[in-house]
């Protein structure tokens, strides 16, 4: 059997720790790396993995003399959340005729923000025979595909709420100061306001998701901007303090509405001073179902297993730009992943 020849596109924190686990992986092979970072062009792979085995491989900043240089079946792709940052990147691998999983939150459900975009996305991808996917822990399972999976039990489903409330003082650095950890509530406010903290990317992609594969049709999606949350005591991250009076982190909400009603309501929240975090969902139908993740799942450790365990998915699947609600279950892939694709000829 053949291996699964991949190119990491995308060497930040998500983006090599994406890349180790493809190692571990029977069956997976990086053939080649890209990243825009000055000081990582040019160094070899091992050394910005920090691993002590040498890879032959350096990473490269430009992606099309890469693409036309090496034979690869498919692009893991973790630069950026924001869709119009990523699409020139992505339209390239297309382009070279490379089937693509992305870490892009807002390529997880393209359709209703960014219509034109995933069209040509679309487009792209069926001429050249390839199929993209968006996904991640967050969007791409816990606040959509979960939610949807537990309504299949349900005669009936009036409405749902998704509530995740995250330890973030564990988390990389670059996401504690995402979530504004350690600033002061003006300076939050401030950074809120110049579009500096986004708060959580992605509520829009999920309540989409939600609400296509129920056939609702919401009158508006409303993402309300992210609040402080601050601390009350002293508390020591994996990388800064907080002192009192600054922000721990953040609350993000967003609902899907049929006229005033909220049929969706997802709640996001991330701090430094949680101290039992949760994912729970909550159905109201017939039946109505609660589903509560004691500890919740850790972000990163979710994002980067997602993206890997999608990759039979997306070599088994029909040319295009797929989304979650359009792949089949996926599972964790324990053994060899050369067996769980069926190559296409």
């Amino acid at each position: 059997m053949l291996d699964i020849n991949i190119i990491s596109y995308g060497l930040g924190s998500i983006g090599c720790q994406i890349a180790k686990f493809i190692l571990e992986k029977e069956g997976l092979k990086i053939v080649g790396a890209i990243d825009v970072a000055k000081e990582k062009i040019g160094k070899n792979l091992s050394s910005v993995l920090e691993l002590e085995k040498q890879l032959e491989i350096s990473v490269s900043g430009n992606a099309e003399a890469l693409f036309s240089n090496i034979g690869a079946d498919l692009v893991i792709h973790a630069t950026s959340s924001r869709l119009e940052e990523v699409y020139h990147q992505i339209l390239g691998c297309l382009k070279a005729g490379l089937n693509v999983i992305s870490t892009c939150e807002e390529l997880s459900f393209p359709y209703s923000k960014h219509p034109s975009i995933a069209s040509e996305l679309d487009r792209q991808a069926k001429a050249k025979g390839v199929t993209i996917l968006g996904t991640g822990i967050n969007p791409g399972f816990l606040m959509d595909t979960l939610p949807i999976m537990l309504t299949s039990p349900c005669k009936e489903v009036k409405n749902i709420k998704v509530r995740r409330v995250m330890f973030s003082g564990n988390r990389r650095d670059s996401y504690q100061r995402k979530i504004g950890t350690s600033l002061s509530q003006d300076v939050f406010r401030k950074m809120i306001n110049d579009e500096k903290i986004t708060g959580h990317v992605g509520l829009f992609e999920s309540i989409s998701m939600i609400a296509a594969a129920l056939r609702w049709k919401l009158s508006n999606i409303e993402v309300l901007p992210p609040e402080p949350i601050i601390s009350e005591n002293e508390v020591k991250t994996t990388c800064m303090t907080i002192k009192p009076g600054q922000v721990a982190g953040l609350k993000s909400v967003a609902y899907g509405l049929k006229g005033k009603e909220k049929v969706i309501t997802l709640e996001f929240i991330s701090h430094a001073n949680v101290k039992r975090p949760y994912d729970e969902i909550s159905i109201r139908g017939v039946p109505n179902i609660r589903q509560k993740i004691i500890g919740g799942i850790h972000g990163d450790i979710g994002t980067i297993a997602m993206a890997v365990n999608a990759i039979p998915k997306i070599m088994n699947a029909k040319p295009g730009l797929v989304t979650m609600i359009d792949l089949p279950i996926l599972s964790a892939t324990l053994h060899d992943m050369r067996e769980h694709v069926k190559w296409r000829k």
